[in-house]
């Protein structure tokens, strides 16, 4: 699976951010997620916050042909925050959206506000039986909660089904640290693995570490079948995001590229950083949906692999 020298992210541009039309969505548009929907049309499904900051799932349309184009939101979110006291009443941010079946299962990451610390992350779950249509929260609970594995948070899963075996890559929290201003978290990328989709096992082992002191946080994975073996794209960061990858033969012990199969930031509205990739294919090509500064305040980029 060794790279090429030649092959790289070409940016296609900015091609826009869809909030701002609906209350629930006022900013931000992040954590991209795509599902065909015609020929050369995905469903996106984005994260959007209203006017206390609180993320919505909400969905829109990509067209590549002949310009890349976003369409505007549906008027409605497909997953709204929780109720109060829940471990999702303060957002939910997208993760990943994978069929069984006809059933389509929904991967989120749902926020509260803490005291101690800033926010808690965990992972929670929503099934569509309809073809997309609606979604319901599987549990009121989350998917993946405080264990051993996992003492601090958890977070962005992203989920292949393989031969009936559901496997997860997620964030996973090492530690809190006092800061100069506030908290400052930590998480890598932990694997685990399903039969039901709902139920996760334990231990779960570390895929992704932190290369270096400067390290402390990753963003949302995006792990993709690859010459036998997997790739997966990440947003790591020291001073600022930026988006790396990684190769595996069996999708558990992994090697990062991310100088080869990144993206660092560049000028404009991602001078400062860059996050949240989201890898699909079409007619041949691999694209990259991903955004710049400010977690997705700036909207959606597009990338293809020359």
């Amino acid at each position: 699976m060794a790279l090429s020298d030649t092959p790289r992210w070409q940016r296609l541009g900015w091609i826009g951010n869809p909030a701002g039309s609906v209350p629930w969505a006022l900013t931000h548009a992040a954590l991209p997620v795509t599902e065909p929907s015609g020929p050369g049309r995905w469903h996106v499904y984005v994260s959007c916050r209203d006017a206390a900051g609180r993320a919505h799932i909400g969905r829109c349309e990509l067209c590549l042909h002949p310009t890349p184009t976003l369409s505007a939101l549906s008027p409605e979110p497909v997953l709204a925050p929780g109720p109060l006291g829940a471990f999702d009443d303060s957002g939910v941010t997208m993760s990943c959206l994978v069929s069984d079946g006809t059933d389509k299962w929904l991967y989120y990451t749902g926020w509260t506000r803490g005291v101690t610390v800033p926010f808690y992350l965990f992972t929670g779950v929503a099934r569509s039986t309809d073809g997309g249509q609606t979604f319901a929260r599987v549990s009121k609970a989350p998917a993946l909660d405080r264990s051993d594995d996992d003492p601090y948070l958890n977070a962005s899963p992203c989920v292949l089904i393989e031969g009936g075996l559901w496997r997860m890559w997620y964030i996973s929290g090492t530690r809190w640290d006092d800061g100069d201003l506030a908290p400052r978290h930590y998480y890598h990328v932990k694997y685990t693995e399903s039969d039901t989709g709902a139920h996760w096992r334990r231990p779960r082992r570390v895929a992704i570490d932190y290369a270096s002191p400067d390290e402390y946080a990753f963003g949302r994975a995006c792990v993709v079948a690859h010459d036998g073996g997997y790739r997966m794209w990440y947003s790591f960061r020291g001073h600022s995001y930026r988006i790396g990858g990684a190769e595996s033969a069996d999708g558990l012990s992994w090697t990062r590229r991310d100088d080869e199969l990144g993206l660092a930031p560049a000028a404009t509205w991602e001078s400062g950083m860059v996050e949240y990739p989201w890898i699909f294919d079409w007619e041949g090509r691999r694209y990259m949906l991903y955004n710049g500064n400010d977690y997705g305040r700036t909207g959606l980029g597009l990338a293809v692999w020359e």
